[in-house]
């Protein structure tokens, strides 16, 4: 009887470690590996949630919206460069990617000028 309990108690125990174990490692992979990417995936996250509540917007508050999911998919675009550039950037060994921004960004979207009425001769 005891034989059988130290038994149970040995193998709950060693599923316990082995599950944990697995839970941490797969959790660093999730992050992105490299700390200073935490912030970034971050912010891709909330500029999907963004995405989506400009997308759900009933009003179309006389075109800031559509001008506002332009913006945001740019901005969408800009993260994904900038871990592109952090991977690609990073320096042989290391386990952080460097922290110089890209050297080239994407402007802004110029914003048309207003229509002006040609003037009368």
């Amino acid at each position: 009887m005891l034989k059988r309990n130290v038994t149970v108690i040995v193998v709950l125990a060693l599923g316990f470690v082995l599950g944990y174990g697995t839970l941490a490692f797969t959790q660093d992979k999730k992050q992105g590996g490299a700390p200073l990417l935490r912030p970034i995936h971050a912010a891709a996250r909330a500029l999907e949630q963004a995405e989506n509540h400009l997308q759900k917007a009933e009003h179309h508050f006389g075109g800031h919206r559509a001008k506002a999911l332009d913006l945001v998919k740019q901005a969408e675009g800009e993260l994904k460069q900038a871990v592109e550039y952090a991977k690609a950037n990073a320096p042989a060994g290391a386990a952080a990617p460097a922290t110089t921004p890209p050297a080239a960004t994407t402007p802004a979207p110029a914003t048309p000028a207003p229509a002006t009425p040609a003037p009368k001769q």
